[in-house]
């Protein structure tokens, strides 16, 4: 209902003009720039996590864990003041990057940051769910028949977790490209640099409550569309059902490894 009622509220006769201002583009086009940096990162971060939670058995696990997923909990702006006493100038580790002429705060790498801190536990959580679901068996199967640790993890670790992978990814870009309270904290709202879509239409909001609302459709829109995508391409194909990482085929009783 919510989404019928801003639907409704949109000047569909003005659509098109609302959306396509300088200040609209600019903010669209580093939304999507950034948010695809931050899923890279989440990426690169998130899967050596995944595996650790999944498969090393510590004592502190449990504490790593809620480390990892606190910004689930966490208010934004509350991660934003975080990062900006990291990062900042007179930051814990911002003051030694001032002295190397490194400037993140207000910056563009500093919206990159903000996302992937929201964003990343989407996909750890994803995929160490995959990772404990799917088990260890196939890895020491391949492991006794003589296969090096690196062959296993391309042969078989990555094309069990793929769809998890994949759903993961989907997960840290959509929250990525909606973030708002740790990117105004953390990077400001400079028209062009740091200005992303969400935060273009709050001010918006304030000056054009019109352009606030038909770009939060849009930003509706896109969110959605990159979600059926994805899901799509990572859906259970006809005739075959996804089973602890496996595809089994109806009827017949074999199970093969995904290709």
């Amino acid at each position: 209902m919510p989404l019928v009622a801003l639907t409704d509220a949109v000047d569909w006769s003005h659509f098109f003009v609302l959306v396509t201002g300088r200040s609209s583009r600019d903010a669209l086009w580093l939304s999507m720039k950034t948010a695809l940096a931050s899923t890279v990162l989440c990426v690169v971060l998130g899967v050596p996590m995944a595996v650790l939670l999944a498969r090393v058995r510590w004592r502190i696990l449990p504490l790593l864990r809620a480390m990892v997923l606190l910004p689930l909990v966490l208010p934004p702006v509350v991660g934003g003041l975080a990062l900006l006493y990291l990062f900042g100038r007179y930051g814990l580790l911002g003051r030694r990057l001032e002295a190397m002429g490194i400037e993140i705060a207000f910056s563009t790498t500093a919206v990159v940051l903000a996302e992937t801190f929201v964003a990343l536990p989407f996909l750890v959580i994803t995929l160490e769910g995959a990772m404990r679901t799917a088990g260890e068996r196939y890895e020491r199967i391949a492991a006794t028949l003589g296969a090096a640790p690196t062959t296993v993890w391309v042969r078989i670790t990555l094309p069990l977790l793929r769809p998890a992978l994949i759903s993961g990814a989907v997960l840290a870009f959509a929250r990525a490209l909606g973030e708002f309270g740790a990117t105004i904290t953390f990077a400001g709202s400079l028209q062009g640099r740091t200005r992303t879509l969400p935060l273009e239409i709050y001010l918006q909001r304030e000056n054009d409550p019109g352009a606030a609302v038909a770009l939060s459709l849009l930003l509706v829109v896109i969110a959605v569309l990159i979600v059926l995508v994805a899901y799509r391409r990572v859906g259970v194909p006809e005739g075959r059902e996804w089973a602890g990482g496996l595809w089994r085929w109806g009827g017949s009783g074999r199970v093969r490894v995904p290709e």
